[in-house]
């Protein structure tokens, strides 16, 4: 792509930080699956986007490139202003290691869903049955 640098920056500012096509698709298949939760708890350490109280387990559902994932997405570095992108990737990494570790030291368990990850329904699933366990009757 060949954006001029204004309309790059405007498609950027656009990127939202809640009710993403991700967290919506995730979210659509956590509640056919019966389970119900709670968005942005703004209490709890990086307001994570599902919160199952009961369960004392958070979810984060985390875009590849925004959160620096290990997978061909996320490794991709942009050809201008590199240093910048860089600093802003580990900054939010440290952010999320930071945000995870203090849920954890409260009694929360923790699950990040990565933007990758949310193609195959079946995997994505059988993860959350595993993480969620049993719905109670």
């Amino acid at each position: 792509m060949n954006e001029t640098p204004e309309s790059r920056s405007r498609i950027m500012r656009a990127v939202k930080g809640r009710d993403t096509s991700l967290e919506m698709t995730v979210r659509r298949l956590i509640y056919s699956m019966g389970y119900r939760y709670r968005l942005h708890r703004k209490d709890l350490p990086g307001k994570p986007d599902l919160v199952f109280s009961g369960r004392r387990k958070v979810l984060f559902i985390h875009g590849c490139f925004w959160h620096g994932h290990g997978c061909k997405r996320g490794a991709r570095v942009p050809k201008t202003n590199r240093e910048y992108w860089e600093k802003k990737i580990a900054r939010n990494q440290a952010r999320d290691a930071k945000n995870k570790a203090a849920l954890q030291t409260l009694g929360w368990d923790v699950l990040i869903i990565w933007e990758c990850q949310i193609n195959e329904e079946a995997v994505l699933k059988q993860r959350l049955l595993q993480f969620l366990g049993p719905l109670k009757p």
